[in-house]
């Protein structure tokens, strides 16, 4: 459960300049979790410096000034809106003033610039990618990463600065594993969506079947003003860009820090104890049921590198009785690695328990994927006879392979 605090997120001042300052705007309301604490380390893949002090100290405004992030001014999108909003988790950058300007006299006085001056220089903290030479993406600058979608600002600053924004919003020690898996998570399901929107990189290739229109990317664009407006002032549709994307990234992060993480403990747990449920390793019984469990079955089989695919899966339901389910051959396809007995398919309660020889039997789903019974143990013989019956059939296990290739 989330341990930080809640609090308001403090006036974030905005300024437009032209060679002048103007009257600075100020953006009230946007709420984010985030907690006073240690770390030490700056990234994933030392791609910053450490700069920060083990323990912030609040600076004076009036004695010291107020840290500035540069970005461009007019037209406003996704990558720089969600930039701005990373680095304002920062405590150093807490009190940021926000300048919107292509002025380069005024970006150079700014501590850090996002998605302007043609700079990629993480030493001055200078993130833009619109320059010709640039290229680089998650794997070119964290070769252990495997992402290879060109970055734009907000994915420039989510991998120099990801790994402690993350920690500062949810206490997380920087040596915790899961640190690391959340960080991963979050830019494959959020921010690397941004990256690919910002510089026009297709989801697939050929003409799409459908449009999808409501995209952060694009919601955040639909903030702008119309072409046709009278007024083209980006100021306060830049506010609410800046409130909008805040709050949708800090709901996925308590998404995954909340539910996620949790689900993939309780998979990563049935793992472990596999082989206590059947000696063969191909059946997990998990502790409780409504474990959302597919995509960290396939990434923990991975990583653990799992020589014998796990075949069927153990859970309770809201009545107390059990359901064995097959795993699917992959996340996105209804082939299973390996079906419960055809035979068995359609058949319910009695009829059930006499034709498999299974004391209380439920049901078998026609399509073959799911069964239940009444018990743990009639749910696991369900899956242990599914298994010997594919063990004594040559067909059956050559077609098995097939699929688990």
């Amino acid at each position: 459960m989330w341990s930080p605090r809640v609090i308001a997120l403090k006036l974030t001042k905005i300024s437009h300049s032209v060679g002048h300052k103007i009257p600075l705007c100020h953006l009230k309301g946007l709420h984010f979790l985030c907690g006073r604490f240690r770390f030490s380390s700056a990234n994933s893949c030392d791609a910053e410096q450490r700069f920060m002090s083990r323990e912030p100290k609040r600076i004076r405004i009036d004695e010291m000034g107020i840290k500035k992030i540069g970005t461009h001014n007019g037209t406003f999108h996704c990558d720089e809106v969600l930039a701005c909003f990373f680095l304002r988790q920062l405590p150093e950058y807490a009190e940021a003033e926000i300048v919107r300007t292509r002025d380069t006299a005024v970006l150079a006085e700014c501590d850090v610039v996002v998605d302007v001056g043609g700079e990629f220089d993480p030493k001055r903290h200078r993130y833009d990618h619109h320059q010709r030479t640039f290229a680089e993406n998650f794997h070119s600058l964290c070769p252990e990463k495997p992402w290879v979608t060109k970055l734009s600002s907000a994915g420039l600053v989510y991998l120099h600065f990801g790994r402690r924004l993350l920690a500062q919003l949810t206490q997380m020690k920087d040596d915790d594993r899961q640190l690391n898996v959340l960080f991963d998570k979050l830019y494959e399901n959020f921010v690397e969506e941004v990256d690919a929107v910002d510089n026009g990189i297709s989801q697939c290739d050929g003409e799409v079947r459908y449009a999808v229109s409501s995209t952060l990317s694009a919601r955040v664009a639909h903030l702008n003003p119309r072409w046709n407006s009278k007024s083209q002032d980006t100021e306060d549709g830049f506010r609410k860009a800046l409130k909008m994307v805040g709050e949708e990234f800090l709901d996925r992060l308590d998404f995954y820090k909340s539910s996620w993480l949790p689900a993939r403990a309780v998979v990563e747990q049935a793992f472990k104890e596999r082989h206590q449920v059947d000696p063969s390793g191909e059946v997990l019984l998990f502790s409780q049921g409504g474990c959302p469990w597919k995509e960290h079955l396939f990434a923990l089989e991975k990583e653990l590198d799992v020589e014998t695919p796990i075949k069927f899966v153990l859970y309770s339901d809201q009545n107390d009785q059990w359901r064995v389910q097959c795993v699917p051959a992959g996340l996105n396809t209804f082939q299973n690695r390996l079906s419960l007995p055809e035979e068995w398919r359609g058949v319910r309660d009695e009829a059930l328990s006499e034709l498999s020889g299974i004391k209380g039997c439920i049901f078998v789903h026609a399509g073959g994927f799911i069964g239940g019974n009444k018990t743990q143990e009639g749910a696991l013989e369900m899956a242990r006879r599914t298994l010997q019956a594919a063990a004594q059939s040559p067909a059956k296990r050559k077609q098995l392979n097939v699929q688990i290739e």
